[in-house]
């Protein structure tokens, strides 16, 4: 028997070599989108004036800064003043208090955005639910000096919250004055300021639920509490662990403004922070030195943990940003 002729196939399109991209030449993308790289300028200029042109002041980490002789004239000291940090008790204090800070900022306020999230998420009356997530919001538009003013007021000994707690014969809470009560002060202060602005992330990542789910489910007799769980959740887990993972790159951020404000001797040992001390002793004590040795060292710990942020992010929540 005679096998017929193998027939010739068409190479698929997938296998076809592809075209080399021509680039056109750097003068006519210019001549062409020059407004565009116009409007880069004022960014260019601002970018070099107040982030690149100030890292030369890296250098006084390095030396025993004298403003008199200038960075240059100053003593070289090497790594001494990151030693002369690291060997006192007062820094690892420091680092305690703020990653106590922040993790517990980063905590309660991660689940105060997302519960009030969910729970604005059923309100179907539109017009309230806008008032609501309004009124919410509006404290993360205002300043801490602002805030911080109004709670020195109200949580002082003679304030309204301790005056309501002398008429119901309990004994006052020292909220700026106890350090075992101020670290908290600060976290639910700012959990509180920051929950409406927060939980709009998570109000967008509910919206793109299909509603045909919540009506699947409501048919099938399954109750809001069941749809919470088997619905509402796994649908925006990827939200929440994005922002978790991104949340890592603020632990050492424990909020600078609001522990200047709020912030006074008798609650130093567990209210001070990193940036606090770097004010208070770089700045108006005149050491820049070590104030700058200790903001290097935070700026370099920062940086590995954004990396490190945006690596369990593409891992965790499948988000990059290159």
């Amino acid at each position: 028997m005679q096998t017929p002729p193998t027939a010739k196939i068409a190479p698929s399109a997938h296998f076809r070599p592809r075209n080399k991209i021509h680039k056109p030449p750097l003068a006519a993308v210019l001549r062409r989108r020059w407004r565009l790289y116009v409007m880069l300028i004022p960014a260019t200029v601002f970018l070099a004036l107040f982030h690149f042109y100030p890292l030369w002041g890296v250098g006084l980490a390095f030396v025993e800064y004298n403003p008199f002789k200038g960075l240059m004239g100053s003593e070289f000291v090497g790594l001494g003043q990151f030693k002369l940090l690291f060997g006192r008790k007062e820094s690892w204090l420091l680092v305690r208090n703020t990653l106590l800070i922040a993790t517990g900022k980063i905590v309660f306020g991660t689940i105060a955005a997302l519960a009030f999230a969910l729970l604005l998420h059923e309100v179907r009356f539109r017009l309230f639910k806008r008032a609501v997530q309004t009124v919410t919001t509006l404290p993360h538009f205002l300043s801490w000096v602002i805030i911080g003013g109004i709670m020195v007021q109200i949580l002082s000994s003679t304030g309204m919250v301790n005056q309501a707690i002398t008429l119901l014969s309990l004994k006052p809470i020292g909220f700026l004055s106890q350090p075992a009560i101020f670290p908290w002060t600060l976290i639910l202060s700012e959990t509180w300021k920051e929950f409406g602005f927060g939980s709009v992330i998570y109000l967008a990542a509910l919206t793109a639920i299909n509603p045909e789910l919540y009506e699947a489910a409501a048919v099938d007799g399954a109750g809001r509490a069941a749809r919470l769980r088997h619905i509402t959740l796994p649908g925006i887990t990827p939200t929440i662990v994005l922002m978790a993972c991104l949340s890592l790159g603020n632990v050492l951020n424990a909020g600078f403004e609001q522990v200047l404000v709020l912030e006074n001797p008798v609650v130093y040992s567990t209210g001070d922070i990193l940036d606090t001390w770097v004010y208070r002793v770089g700045l108006l004590g005149a050491n820049y030195s070590l104030g700058t040795a200790l903001g290097l060292a935070k700026s370099v710990v920062g940086f590995f943990l954004i990396l490190l942020s945006y690596w369990l992010a593409d891992r965790l929540a499948n988000y990059r940003i290159f």
